[in-house]
């Protein structure tokens, strides 16, 4: 497989890595302000740029015949116009939050949990997420995936960054040091608490997770998520 890499910064070279590892090859290390792309040489296109080139580059895949997988965070308000040109492109296209195995497993987990706590109000829900100083976007990708998957399967309504208000969650963000990134979900009561947790050690998982989607989108058209990669459905 041959795999266009839009970023190359730590995930980028990471996923260089793994790829390779796995008998791949990379035919480009596009950085922002690229403007001599060899689409052709490309099989799939792996996305982990910044929030303000993410939506262009994934354009021009599509444009271009290239599926993409996507772990740009920072720029769903464009989300319904990618699945759009997709659509229109008879493209393969594959965004999360959060490519890693353990993460995604943790989101079944998150909805299941939510669920069986929709109808004890005596319960307050809460979010934490923590990743390195250099993470530009606030909350996490993944933090929202979490509360979006709460939302859907409660009484809340919506979120709040550091902020609280009835039927809305509160999503704690702290930057800190070089963590890859650790989200808690805790719901409390006057007399217990219940918490889930997933720690990331390093962002290799992650890296994984994209190359395993790319690998899966072969030959495939149409707008997928990381549960149809790991049969999660």
């Amino acid at each position: 497989m041959k795999i266009g890499l839009f970023g190359y910064g730590k995930m980028g070279k990471m996923i260089e890595q793994i790829a390779v590892e796995r008998g791949h090859t990379i035919v480009a290390k596009i950085d922002t302000g690229a403007t001599d792309i060899d689409f052709k040489s490309m099989d799939v296109a792996i996305d982990f740029s910044t929030p303000d080139a993410a939506f262009e580059n994934i354009t021009n895949c599509f444009k271009n015949g290239v599926p993409v997988i996507s772990g740009t965070t920072g720029w769903l308000s464009n989300y319904a116009d990618a699945v759009e040109l997709c659509q229109k492109h008879d493209g393969g296209f594959i965004y999360a939050s959060n490519f890693s195995l353990g993460v995604n497993i943790f989101f079944e987990l998150n909805t299941h949990l939510a669920r069986m706590m929709a109808g004890l109000e005596q319960y307050k829900v809460s979010m934490e997420e923590i990743h390195h100083t250099q993470k530009l976007d606030a909350p996490s990708g993944t933090a929202i995936t979490l509360a979006e998957g709460i939302i859907q399967n409660s009484s809340y309504e919506n979120w709040k960054l550091h902020d609280t208000a009835d039927k809305a969650i509160t999503i704690n963000s702290i930057r800190e040091g070089m963590v890859p990134g650790t989200h808690s979900i805790s719901y409390e009561s006057a007399v217990d608490k219940i918490e889930i947790k997933h720690v990331a050690h390093n962002r290799e998982g992650f890296a994984l997770g994209a190359v395993i989607a790319a690998e899966w989108i072969q030959g495939k058209t149409g707008v997928f998520t990381m549960k149809d990669v790991l049969n999660l459905s």
